[in-house]
């Protein structure tokens, strides 16, 4: 029996072993790994550029208080802003940490400008920013709520596509709007360019901060460095996580110069966050995402998409919809997902599930073709015997 609490539903299947997009049993069974960590390990298993990077840092030094100024951490923070619209980061060592301090960098701005009541983060319904008490009451779903109150307050919602009703809960209290720019939990769903703009629009013209989640869609995941690239917007703070540490635990919130004023000396902190072994494997992830990496993602995505567009058409009732962006990909069923994820895993290829009956496809972003081709032939092979 295990020691482990019971809060994950864990599949009876262990690995040892990992190699770019393969996984390993102790048994030496290989598994098309389309899952990697849930979007985390964006170089794929065993990357040798990172593998090179932790054991050089391993070897000099591991952590350091953030008392005291870390070269690292310098070096990734200058290639983040050089790369995006932000002029500041702070490092974490989750998505839910950064998110919690996105919420809180957009709050302080307020209070540093005299309008502390300008507090209440408006988002989606039914969204996901993490797992802890602020960011479960962020999302607004019953069932991520439950068992948790009582209900932390400052966080007002509205339902996706919904900008009417966005419009009306805007109130002289409102500080921000948080959304995911696509929503990976809440079934792999974009939300359109001229969405993103009009809320844009919106919290210019109402004097409120835009927080763009792409804990993970961002960091190439979408085909650009980061998914509202393709909005052509400017955010006012961005958490991010997932794909910038490759498998290794980094966060970080990414700011403007306005709203980072106010994150002075005591504000916030992380014992953890920004240590020398993270931000040496997060300058190595970075180093790795350049322009060729995302004109890897982009052809694959296309070639991806394209393909399952196929198989829907062949299947159409077994596939619904088709949905994401780069390597950010969703298969709608009609019905249980949990019965075919767990048929694509007999076949030894793994996926993940997200909301509205969505089955999660997460490649590394230097997937090959042929990998693709494996992972088509046993989608259609799993669709076939659902006939």
């Amino acid at each position: 029996m295990s020691a482990l609490a019971n809060n994950y539903k864990r599949k009876k299947l262990s690995f040892v072993k990992g190699n770019g997009s393969f996984l390993l049993t102790s048994n030496g069974q290989k598994y098309l790994d389309f899952v990697q960590g849930i979007a985390v390990n964006s170089l794929g298993h065993a990357n040798k550029k990172l593998v090179k990077a932790i054991n050089k840092q391993s070897k000099k030094l591991w952590h350091v208080s953030n008392a005291f100024t870390i070269p690292e951490g310098e070096k990734l923070a200058k290639k983040l802003v050089e790369r995006t619209f932000a002029n500041s980061v702070i490092f974490q060592n989750s998505g839910a940490e950064a998110t919690e301090a996105a919420i809180k960098v957009a709050r302080r701005y307020f209070y540093s400008i005299g309008k502390e009541y300008k507090n209440k983060i408006i988002c989606i319904k039914n969204s996901f920013h993490g797992r802890t008490i602020a960011a479960i009451h962020a999302s607004g779903s019953k069932k991520m709520t439950q068992g948790f109150g009582p209900k932390v307050p400052g966080f007002d919602h509205f339902n996706f596509g919904d900008h009417k009703k966005l419009k009306k809960i805007i109130t002289k209290n409102t500080a921000a709007i948080m959304i995911e720019t696509i929503m990976g939990e809440g079934g792999i769903k974009v939300i359109p360019s001229w969405c993103i703009k009009e809320i844009r629009n919106l919290c210019n013209k109402k004097g409120i901060l835009l927080i763009l989640d792409e804990v993970q869609c961002g960091i190439g995941r979408s085909g650009k460095f980061f998914a509202f690239e393709y909005a052509k917007v400017k955010p006012d703070i961005v958490p991010i996580a997932k794909g910038i540490g490759g498998g290794f635990p980094i966060g970080a919130v990414l700011m403007t110069k306005k709203v980072a004023k106010s994150m002075t000396p005591g504000t916030h902190g992380s014992t953890f966050g920004g240590n020398p072994l993270a931000m040496a494997v997060g300058n190595a992830v970075l180093d790795q995402i350049n322009n060729n990496l995302l004109k890897n993602v982009n052809k694959m995505s296309k070639y991806f998409i394209s393909n399952l567009n196929i198989l829907k058409k062949k299947y159409p009732k077994i596939i619904k919809e088709v949905r994401g962006l780069g390597l950010l990909i969703g298969l709608q069923l009609f019905n249980d997902q949990n019965k075919f994820i767990k048929k694509l895993m007999n076949n030894k290829l793994l996926t993940i599930r997200a909301a509205e009956n969505v089955v999660r496809i997460l490649p590394p972003l230097n997937v090959k073709k042929s990998e693709i081709d494996l992972a088509l032939k046993i989608i259609d092979k799993v669709c076939k015997e659902y006939k």
